[in-house]
């Protein structure tokens, strides 16, 4: 019993992002952090970084960014509400994430274009930019 009891503290890091679900293989996880997509206390992790109760992550998938700090320690993948038992997020990071997804729903990213220009939009666009040939 007490060698399971060494066994459930030490876990690597990327396989308890894979058993909290937040990378759908080990393998994903682990180019995840390695790629600087996961911070502890502002620094990049290794994949091999030892999570403990209490620790506060920085994780990044897609457009979202998590705060979350670690409840519970597990290797083993579960189902979703198991697996949520793993971890809280901040209040903090969810007020910002919603933030977020109002603000892209909304079009404020700026990055909506209406399609490739016009030739008389080019030709503005040339005239504007001085690079037009209208010697």
């Amino acid at each position: 019993m007490a060698q399971k009891q060494q066994e459930e503290e030490k876990v690597r890091l990327d396989k308890w992002l894979w058993a909290a679900r937040f990378y759908k293989t080990r393998a994903l996880a682990k180019a995840a952090i390695e790629s600087g997509k996961v911070h502890h206390r502002g620094e990049r992790c290794k994949p091999g970084k030892e999570p403990r109760i209490g620790d506060e992550f920085q994780i990044r998938t897609g457009f979202d960014e998590k705060t979350i700090v670690v409840q519970a320690l597990s290797i083993v993948r579960r189902g979703a509400p198991e697996a949520q038992a793993l971890y809280t997020e901040t209040e903090a990071s969810i007020a910002k994430r919603e933030n977020a997804a109002a603000m892209r729903k909304a079009g404020a990213t700026g990055m909506t274009t209406d399609g490739k220009p016009s030739k008389k939009q080019r030709r503005d666009l040339f005239k504007f930019r001085g690079s037009g040939n209208d010697e």
